[in-house]
């Protein structure tokens, strides 16, 4: 697997990763999954993420890992990723303005077939998931949010989420009631979006068939695509 360290502008607060198997890119350009992670969202979760990469993704992928920058200690323990609405008056960038400017980046390096944007998202991350789908300049063609709460007054219009495919993952065990995940389904898919709700055993994280669970999500979410480039 290649690695790659990066900062987006040459900004140390704007750290990533651009992760993919050693192929040639593919004619049409890379396929993207950006992944917010949940917990802490700092780049010690690489790894797990490399293994997603190696594991769960067919080839023609760049997996694009974002690093939750720390502005201080109470909002790295309680926002890890942080919005203009999260009251962070330390915060120099919005975790928005951090996804656009890292996915320009990735544009400018790569060749991307944009019909195949996701974003992959859990707990901690789970509600910037939700969030990006439905700013149509993000260019996420797929949202996989897993383990996560969902509270629609934290987010901008749902306007946005008609015809986008959702994949939800969560466990009827997890100390994040199922009723959030279904909730979102049933929102979602009430503002016209496409949603797929899976359930798994065991309670909050990653659990049993981790990397097979993931595959079909987003095998799932390729399903779903526009059939142009670009489009939604």
């Amino acid at each position: 697997m290649q690695v790659h360290d990066l900062r987006a502008g040459g900004d140390e607060k704007k750290r990533f990763f651009v992760i993919h198997k050693p192929t040639p890119p593919p004619d049409q350009g890379w396929r993207t999954l950006f992944v917010l992670p949940g917990g802490s969202g700092d780049a010690q979760f690489q790894p797990f993420v490399t293994r997603i990469a190696k594991n769960a993704l067919p080839e023609g992928y760049l997996v694009v890992q974002l690093v939750a920058p720390v502005w201080t200690a109470a909002q790295a323990r309680d926002i890890v990723w942080p919005n203009d609405q999260s009251g962070v008056p330390e915060m120099k960038f919005s975790t928005t303005d951090f996804f656009l400017a890292v996915r320009a980046e990735v544009g400018k390096a790569h060749k991307l077939d944009t019909r195949y944007s996701f974003t992959l998202t859990w707990s901690s991350s789970g509600m910037s998931g939700y969030a990006l789908s439905l700013l149509p300049k993000a260019g996420v063609t797929g949202t996989f949010v897993a383990m996560s709460v969902f509270h629609p007054s934290a987010l901008p219009s749902l306007t946005a989420a008609k015809g986008h495919p959702y994949f939800l993952y969560h466990s009827p065990q997890d100390f994040i009631p199922i009723s959030q995940a279904q909730a979102a389904r049933d929102v979602l898919q009430k503002a016209g979006a496409t949603v797929e709700l899976q359930t798994y055993e065991g309670g909050h994280g990653w659990r049993g068939n981790i990397f097979g669970d993931i595959r079909h999500g987003i095998e799932w979410l390729e399903e779903q695509k526009p059939k142009k480039p670009g489009g939604r």
